[in-house]
């Protein structure tokens, strides 16, 4: 089994990522799947995205439950506003 360390290696130099053109302008928006933290964390990363990729943050919506499938009209509310959705799932 190999282990990555998720802030990189020790003393590694870093180079800037390029700019992804496919984002430019694109709408991005959070759906919050109801986990403690969870929306501070998709927040800040949407945020990140939308200024590194010359995007704009959509806003967040949530949905019911963390243990339920997200709504149908909620996936629908999502695919109108949004050319790009995060979420993510664990603890």
């Amino acid at each position: 089994m190999k282990i990555y360390r998720p802030d990189g290696a020790v003393g590694q130099s870093s180079t800037p990522l390029a700019r992804w053109p496919r984002l430019h302008g694109a709408r991005v928006v959070v759906l919050d799947n109801g986990k403690p933290g969870a929306d501070v964390l998709l927040d800040r990363m949407a945020n990140g995205l939308a200024t590194r990729a010359g995007a704009l943050h959509a806003g967040m919506l949530r949905k019911g439950s963390a243990a339920t499938p997200c709504e149908e009209s909620l996936l629908e509310e999502i695919k109108a506003r949004a050319d790009v959705a995060l979420t993510g799932t664990a603890d």
